[in-house]
């Protein structure tokens, strides 16, 4: 195995771009090099040539590094979105096209600055889960870290990809599983995001009403970086969604729900058994509430994506070729898209009745926790266990992800270790739509916890960091809005979550109001030198469209402006206006209004 001389990670390529250390041509000729290496893992469809690649490296000379996010970011595309003047098979040579534009995610991402590489393999019309159903000249895309076992798909190319070190992040598709179980199965980072946040126009479609484009990252606040990049509005995609103006974060110490133990499935691997106990552990140890959840409705919604009439959105992607040309597809792709062909009208309308049904039931088990954690797959199979039963074990590992988007949640696949034999293994962190950034947080938690390298490379895993979420603001709380206190029900009725508990910078002075209950602290910032002190306070993450009744309702001399905290963070907070302090006392010296009202009774 070779190894580059660079850590492909953005900060990394950033820093030596800045820095003029490296170049990006050099990075892509180093890269096409290693890639060299790999020719029997069935990686890409399509690897750009010299003078495909040219025009990416000459725009990036003629620009700053500091212009552009992904300034010379290596990436990959999975082979069922489109990349200007390089062919989209799907992995079909009959199926095979020449697009003039680029789908619009690419787009973007090339505008930041990232280099497309090439197009990369993937089960055929992205119909399975294994990575093995390709056909020739392509074949079986192998496992990163063990030839003889699956890599997962059907995004299988993008996250070999990534494992193996030859991109930096890449693009798949997850209709029901393709972006998270390959993830899973290289020890990588899989976001499926909200469906409906990034453009499908550009995308061949699997099942419309269900398809997203996925993200593999080498770490969560990476993934996070190229979710941002990517969500821009496209305005002539039909099924992208507007983002609410607020949404509800995630508590510090947050309900974490588990599947019940006769409803977890590891297909006899004990081993993969004992590291999902492995991340509930970790769970608990950042502080996380572990709860006991019925899995029920949401495996049962999973049985209606191929049981029900959503394969034939499969089988009305595929036409006219199914029908004209049906020996151009595997045999394994047109038995499960054929069956796409009978559905009546009847038979989609039970089966929305059934769904809406099932979306209740879930979502009245969500609503009792904050996020849900499963694994990601029963197990991964060896290429030959596959081989021997193909459509039974192909279906099996759609048994935690085939509801997501049926379900309209969000997910991020996270490594949770590695097997005795070296084989890495996931699991997948889910809860409502919009919550993919709060989701993230947690993941870089869980991911170093975990694991300390990247894929099958030595790289170790970046330290973890708490994204910030958009539709949400911090809020400093120093008063009666403290947690237990009589005003506090005002954060928690508008799905407020406390973050933090903490100090404010020793620039402040702390005085009980004058006026009726409930009664109210001011605090109030010391410009003189050494006269202030530091005062217990707590940081509420509240949702945007409930900040401003939230605001509305302070009364004077309250108001919201920035406070700085003890680590020189400056947070939206209460503050009082000087006028107020007049005839209040100072209760500096307490340190925090507890400690007040505890000492008056």
């Amino acid at each position: 195995m070779t190894k580059p001389e660079f850590n492909l990670s953005l900060d990394s390529l950033r820093q030596a771009y800045t820095t003029g250390t490296i170049a990006p041509r050099q990075v892509v000729r180093s890269l096409r090099h290693r890639c060299d290496s790999y020719l029997d893992q069935a990686i890409w469809t399509h690897r750009l040539t010299e003078e495909e690649l040219e025009p990416y490296l000459r725009r990036l000379e003629t620009l700053s590094p500091a212009r552009l996010p992904l300034f010379g970011i290596p990436f990959a595309i999975k082979d069922n979105i489109d990349l200007a003047g390089i062919p989209t098979t799907a992995a079909c040579p009959a199926f095979t096209y020449t697009p003039k534009k680029s789908a619009f995610v690419v787009e973007q991402l090339i505008a930041a600055g990232a280099i497309p590489l090439g197009k990369t393999n993937l089960d055929q019309f992205a119909t399975g889960l294994v990575g093995v159903r390709s056909p020739a000249p392509w074949g079986a895309c192998r496992n990163s870290v063990n030839p003889d076992y699956i890599s997962g798909g059907s995004s299988s190319g993008s996250a070999v990809a990534v494992a193996l070190g030859l991109v930096s992040f890449s693009l798949g598709t997850d209709t029901a599983g393709s972006g998270r179980v390959p993830a899973s199965f290289n020890n990588l980072i899989g976001l499926k995001p909200t469906l409906g946040r990034l453009s499908v126009r550009g995308v061949v479609p699997a099942c419309k009403t269900l398809d997203c484009i996925s993200i593999f990252a080498r770490s969560s606040a990476e993934a996070k970086t190229l979710l941002e990049l990517s969500s821009v509005e496209d305005k002539a995609d039909p099924w992208q969604r507007v983002p609410p103006a607020g949404r509800i974060p995630f508590k510090t110490n947050p309900r974490i729900g588990v599947p019940a133990p006769e409803q977890l499935d590891f297909d006899g691997d004990k081993e993969a058994a004992q590291l999902f106990k492995r991340s509930l552990t970790a769970a608990r140890s950042l502080g996380a509430e572990i709860v006991e959840i019925d899995l029920a409705p949401f495996t049962e919604a999973a049985r209606l994506l191929y049981e029900g009439p959503w394969v034939t959105e499969r089988y009305l992607a595929t036409q006219p070729l199914i029908d004209d040309k049906p020996e151009s597809l595997l045999a394994v792709t047109r038995e499960i898209i054929g069956k796409g062909r009978n559905t009546t009208g009847a038979d989609a309308f039970q089966a929305q009745y059934r769904l809406r049904e099932l979306k209740q039931a879930a979502d009245r088990v969500l609503a009792e926790v904050d996020l849900i954690l499963t694994p990601t797959a029963p197990r991964i199979y060896t290429l030959s266990e596959i081989a021997a039963e193909p459509i039974e074990r192909n279906n099996r590992l759609g048994t935690y992800t085939n509801f997501m988007n049926l379900l309209d949640y969000s997910a991020v696949a996270v490594p949770a270790g590695h097997r005795s034999d070296g084989l890495p293994w996931g699991v997948t962190i889910f809860s409502r739509a919009w919550s993919d950034e709060a989701l993230l947080g947690l993941a870089g938690k869980l991911h170093a916890e975990a694991t300390d390298r990247v894929g099958a490379l030595s790289d170790p895993v970046p330290s973890p960091n708490l994204p910030e979420e958009p539709g949400t603001i911090d809020v400093v709380v120093c008063g009666a809005h403290l947690s237990g206190l009589p005003l506090n029900h005002q954060l928690i009725d508008r799905n407020a979550r406390l973050m933090e508990a903490t100090h404010t910078a020793a620039r402040y002075r702390f005085y009980a109001l004058a006026g009726e209950p409930p009664f109210r602290p001011g605090l109030v910032r010391d410009i003189r030198e050494g006269q202030g002190a530091t005062i217990a306070v707590e940081i509420w993450r509240v949702p945007a469209d409930h900040f401003g009744s939230f605001v509305a309702g302070i009364p004077t001399p309250l108001g919201i402006g920035k406070v700085e905290l003890a680590d020189g963070r400056w947070v939206c907070g209460f503050i009082c206006e000087p006028w107020g302090i007049v005839g209040a006392k100072d209760i500096t010296d307490v340190g925090s209004w507890r400690n007040y009202i505890e000492a008056v009774g």
